[in-house]
């Protein structure tokens, strides 16, 4: 076997570490410095001639940066004769641009994925992405995993006494029916009508949740007014409990203050970001699961089987 280097962007240094970690391998050694004017500089500290090479970077905030960081990365990877190049994206940045909402928009998460490509990435390993059809942004094999994997473990030692999946919105209803499925639950819907941007307003429950401890699904929270809002909707239907779970703790803008004053009685979410200490915040992690990937992708094993 030719061998294989993990390498680290410098958002997700501690993941990566965790990674090496679960793999036993060390970390490989790169130089990532910023000029005066804010241009990013890599020099790759190790020879990676012949070798398979992953990349782990997650690309939230400051996305922009992270996102060219890792293309830079890349292209002096390449550039170094690596026979392979994986990129292993925890959080995949402009996913929430997949399609064209309004006329004269851009579909943001496409050109993000011509970049990656062009910049010569042969592979891409994320988790929970916002639409799973970004995945046909690509012409590269991109392997998406599961979050629910995590979660369920968390869910079954709570050992809830009246459980039930809730999905905060229509759209993540197949996301939270998937995760209801393997729990063996049912499951309810929040529908809400979004105003504008970052701003949700919950209008009513599709389903029963009277005396239930509900546990909503969603692949991100951001400000979290959506759950917080939904958290209160459920409680004014009679729910016991509401706790939610969500794969990327983007957490921006009045996100803390908003949980601090919420209904929501816990947030379950995973380190592909990395969030600020709360009470009620629990941080899950993925990094032995990205570890257990990238082992199975270097020796051509089955990604899928793990959820199966």
């Amino acid at each position: 076997m030719r061998g294989y280097k993990i390498f680290a962007g410098s958002a997700s240094e501690e993941f990566a570490k965790e990674v090496c970690s679960y793999l036993d391998v060390p970390l490989a050694k790169a130089d990532i410095k910023r000029f005066s004017d804010g241009e990013i500089s890599v020099q790759v500290a190790e020879s990676v001639r012949g070798r398979d090479v992953f990349i782990i970077q997650s690309t939230g905030a400051p996305s922009n940066d992270n996102l060219m960081e890792l293309l830079i990365m890349t292209d002096a990877l390449r550039r170094s004769s690596a026979s392979s190049i994986t990129a292993v994206i925890p959080y995949f940045g402009y996913a929430r641009q997949d399609r064209k909402a309004a006329p004269r928009v851009p579909i943001s998460a496409k050109l993000v994925a011509n970049l990656y490509q062009t910049a010569g990435i042969d592979r891409l390993v994320t988790i929970d992405l916002h639409a799973g059809q970004i995945q046909g942004f690509f012409d590269i094999p991109v392997d998406n995993l599961y979050g629910s994997i995590i979660f369920q473990q968390h869910i079954e030692s709570k050992k809830l006494p009246n459980p039930i999946i809730a999905s905060p919105d229509i759209g993540g209803v197949a996301r939270a029916r998937y995760f209801a499925e393997k729990l063996g639950l049912e499951m309810v819907i929040v529908d809400k009508r979004r105003e504008k941007a970052n701003v949700a307003e919950v209008m009513n429950i599709i389903g029963d949740v009277d005396g239930k401890d509900v546990i909503m699904i969603d692949d991100m929270v951001d400000t979290a007014g959506t759950m917080v809002k939904a958290a209160a909707a459920l409680k004014a239907k009679g729910a016991t409990s509401v706790m939610a779970c969500a794969t990327h703790a983007v957490l921006s803008g009045k996100a803390y203050e908003n949980i601090d004053k919420g209904e929501l009685d816990e947030l379950i979410v995973t380190n592909s970001l990395d969030s600020k200490p709360h009470p009620k915040i629990k941080v899950l992690t993925v990094a032995p699961l990205f570890g257990e990937v990238i082992r199975r992708v270097y020796h051509n094993e089955s990604v899928n089987s793990l959820f199966a």
